[in-house]
């Protein structure tokens, strides 16, 4: 079965202005990045699992190995443009001049 999609949850404004301590008990970017690419990386392994059990037919569902083979895909089409919009980022910021 596929787990459901976790919440997003919002960026707390503490983290935002630098408020002190605001990081350690927010979390900040830098772990609501990790976290992604943590979920990111165990659908990649769910749905290897998945098409594994289909070519051992060990799976009786092919819906459900369709939807977690897709669900990956998704995931890591997401993870590859927010990557590339942070990159465009860094390397505007890069360009700016003081």
């Amino acid at each position: 079965m596929i787990p459901p999609l976790a919440p997003i949850q919002p960026i707390s404004t503490g983290a935002a202005t630098g408020a002190p301590g605001a990081a350690s008990t927010g979390g900040g970017f830098g772990d609501m990045l990790g976290k992604a690419v943590n979920g990111l990386q165990q659908d990649m392994q769910g749905s290897a699992a998945a098409s594994q059990q289909l070519a051992t037919g060990q799976a009786t569902d092919v819906n459900q190995v369709v939807s977690a083979v897709e669900r990956a895909s998704l995931d890591l089409q997401l993870a590859t443009q927010v990557r590339n919009k942070l990159v465009d980022a860094y390397q505007e910021i890069f360009r700016m001049q003081v």
